[in-house]
């Protein structure tokens, strides 16, 4: 048979259309006017089969540029990171690949405890109480944070920081329309969120305040001068977006009074494949814990004491009244956020933090040698692994460019803000050597007028 997947033949066709008492398939569509039936053939290519299909897909795709064909310093939320090998041995064993929602638990102990793990290891780089069995991604769990933030508060305005990933910011838009949630940003200045609009904008009203750290520039906020702002009214919630690799080496939101701390765990054994589907991340407080969107897993004993987990807490619409959900969010990343447990337990804690000092070390570098190169960086704050570049040209042309060298450049940061036209966002990660590095600078200074 040319079609495996396909396996229905003219028999088995005849044989359902007996049952239903019809002699041929157009007769399941006489419902429909004929005027608007479409008559003809459509303009598609004759099926092939299995075999021609495989060949001619695969000649497609090696056409694609990819993070193996090419050095990559794309960042901008999607990052290119070593991924221990033990990952996907792991991963694509069948009880986990093929796990679904464990309900059950007395059946569901490798992945109830896998999911636990989890959770211990994020609030243990966040400094929080409580942290969820993963999320859709990070964008996602930023917006739900601020919807929990003004439910709690019972205060209908949010002031987010311009600086943090914008497709985050249009995700939140998204979110607190169904809740009637205000949305004030507040600008940036100097690559860092501007605390002078900050402290004009936050008032009685304010439910929370929305910050990234590091942000989408790669800037270091100021989270104490943060939490010192939030601190000035009563009830208002700090909520922190992080990158969890940076928090291997920077001080963690949870050290700054943060209310809940939410980011994606993609840095972490999850590739960047076409920018999803990622793991996000949802930790806080003990006090919000009853409050967190998705579930928790927790760790009991069974009746005769042998240590076990179970699903603790899902305070979401499938498993009680509508009105009293904290979401609607009915799923988890479970799979994905087991390869991130995976990968941070293969680095450990030393090799976590090794890893993150790298991603510094490597931008900083990086910055280095630009400015050397004469290339203008243009915000010089604390950061991270990210660096803004500002080119004499658009960024889309000269990324073209970089391509023909077989790199792929930066994000163009005039798609999401004007100000920073011909500026691109340059991610610099551990597994970039001195070599990728530098060829890097030679071409955008050979190119560069």
């Amino acid at each position: 048979m040319e079609f495996r997947y396909l396996p229905m033949t003219e028999t088995d066709k005849k044989e359902m259309l007996d049952v239903i008492g019809v002699q041929h398939s157009d007769e399941l569509f006489l419902d429909i006017p004929e005027s608007i039936r479409f008559n003809g053939d459509l303009e598609i290519k004759e099926p092939k089969n299995e075999f021609q299909l495989m060949k001619e897909l695969t000649e497609l795709a090696e056409k694609n540029v990819h993070l193996k064909s090419h050095t990559s310093f794309l960042g901008a939320g999607v990052y290119d990171h070593y991924i221990p090998s033990i990952v996907d041995h792991v991963i694509s064993r069948s009880e986990f690949y093929t796990a679904y929602t464990p309900y059950q638990p007395e059946i569901s102990q490798g992945e109830l405890q896998a999911i636990f793990e989890f959770q211990t290891m994020i609030c243990e780089l966040t400094g929080m109480d409580v942290a969820n069995s993963s999320m859709y991604d990070g964008g996602t769990a930023l917006a739900e944070a601020v919807n929990l933030s003004a439910g709690q508060t019972k205060k209908k305005k949010v002031l987010v920081s311009k600086a943090i990933h914008p497709e985050s910011l249009a995700v939140i838009h998204s979110y607190v329309k169904g809740p009637g949630v205000e949305v004030v940003e507040i600008d940036h200045k100097d690559g860092r969120t501007d605390l002078e609009q900050l402290e004009r904008e936050i008032d009685e009203d304010t439910a929370s305040v929305v910050v990234q750290y590091p942000n989408f520039f790669g800037q270091i906020e100021p989270l104490e001068q943060v939490r010192a702002i939030v601190d000035t009214q009563k009830k208002a919630m700090m909520i922190t977006s992080s990158n969890p690799l940076a928090l291997g080496y920077l001080t963690p939101p949870g050290e700054f009074g943060a209310d809940i701390v939410v980011g994606d765990a993609q840095v972490f054994g999850i590739p960047a494949q076409y920018g999803g589907p990622h793991c996000g991340y949802f930790a806080t407080t003990k006090k919000l814990m009853r409050k967190v969107p998705g579930r928790l897993v927790g760790q009991t004993v069974d009746e005769e004491g042998r240590r076990g987990f179970v699903l603790t807490l899902q305070a979401r619409e499938q498993h009680i009244r509508r009105d009293k959900a904290t979401s609607n969010i009915c799923s988890n990343q479970a799979l994905n956020a087991l390869a991130s447990s995976v990968a941070m337990s293969s680095l450990g804690k030393q090799g976590l933090k090794k890893m993150s000092w790298m991603n510094i070390q490597k931008a900083a570098y990086m910055k280095k040698q630009l400015q050397e190169s004469g290339i203008e960086v243009v915000f010089d704050g604390a950061f991270f692994n990210e660096i803004v570049v500002k080119l004499d040209r658009d960024v889309k042309e000269f990324n073209r460019m970089l391509l023909d060298h077989g790199i792929i450049g930066g994000y163009d940061l005039g798609e999401v803000d004007e100000r920073l036209k011909n500026c691109m966002l340059v991610a610099v990660t551990e597994i970039r050597t001195k070599e990728e590095i530098d060829t890097f600078v030679k071409e955008v200074g050979d190119l560069h007028v």
